[in-house]
């Protein structure tokens, strides 16, 4: 299999969807960084907010208050390997002030405030996310891969004229983000479609893949596929099959 980098997903959240509770305690999350990163994770990429359909809002400060103590060990132990998932600037801004360096706003970088930080870290993750809130999202049912090609390129466009480095940026379709499960299933193979940028599949445990989406087979078939076809990144919950 091609070298690919991958970042092990880590949800510190009460309610998402595959993993939902099972590291809100401290050092079970701290155990399980641990795991993915011995397991051959290049990077983590916490998250304190689910996006999942019907999941709640909650406040930047609420936030931080489940990822806040972990972001701040984990960055002292793996510096320069932590990412964080968030859409809003006040928790990236408190990730930034401790030395965080990747930033994955899973809003695709729509709210200026948080273009206007981007050029202060040094990898960006663009995904694409077809509306203002989940709720608008996941009532979408897109079925253009160029749609989601064109509209990244557009956000690109901002992040640039923000100041961002055209090298700093990486594109994610969003697989799971308002499309048809038949554009989930093309989207593994979005790097095609872009191939002078660097592109992250997160296709984890997402429901395109039917109903052993839970299993490692399904999970590590498609991530062959966006590696075949030129991803550089793929996000993930577990590492079998990839070293």
């Amino acid at each position: 299999m091609k070298k690919v980098q991958l970042f092990g997903i880590l949800n510190i959240t009460p309610d998402s969807f595959s993993d939902g509770g099972e590291f809100l305690d401290t050092e079970k999350a701290l155990e399980q960084a641990h795991s993915l990163i011995m397991n051959g994770a290049d990077y983590i990429d916490i998250g304190g907010e689910s996006t999942r359909p019907h999941s709640q809002p909650i406040t930047p400060e609420q936030e931080w208050g489940r990822v806040g103590a972990i972001v701040e060990q984990l960055l002292k132990i793996y510096p320069g390997q932590i990412s964080l998932d968030t859409q809003h600037v006040a928790t990236a801004q408190k990730f930034l002030a401790l030395g965080g360096t990747i930033l994955n706003d899973v809003s695709g970088f729509q709210d200026p405030a948080m273009r206007a930080l981007a050029p202060k870290f040094e990898k960006i993750i663009l995904m694409h996310f077809p509306g203002k809130t989940l709720e608008e999202v996941h009532t979408q049912q897109i079925d253009s891969v160029e749609q989601v090609r064109d509209e990244l390129l557009q956000r690109k466009g901002e992040l640039l004229q923000s100041g961002v480095k055209a090298e700093k940026i990486i594109f994610d379709p969003g697989i799971g983000f308002g499309k048809t499960m038949e554009c989930n299933r093309k989207l593994l193979k979005f790097a095609e479609l872009v191939p002078n940028e660097k592109v992250l599949i997160g296709h984890s445990r997402k429901r395109f893949l039917g109903e052993h989406r839970f299993e490692v087979e399904p999970n590590l078939e498609a991530g062959k596929i966006a590696i075949a076809s030129g991803a550089s990144y793929v996000r993930v919950h577990d590492m079998e099959g990839y070293r």
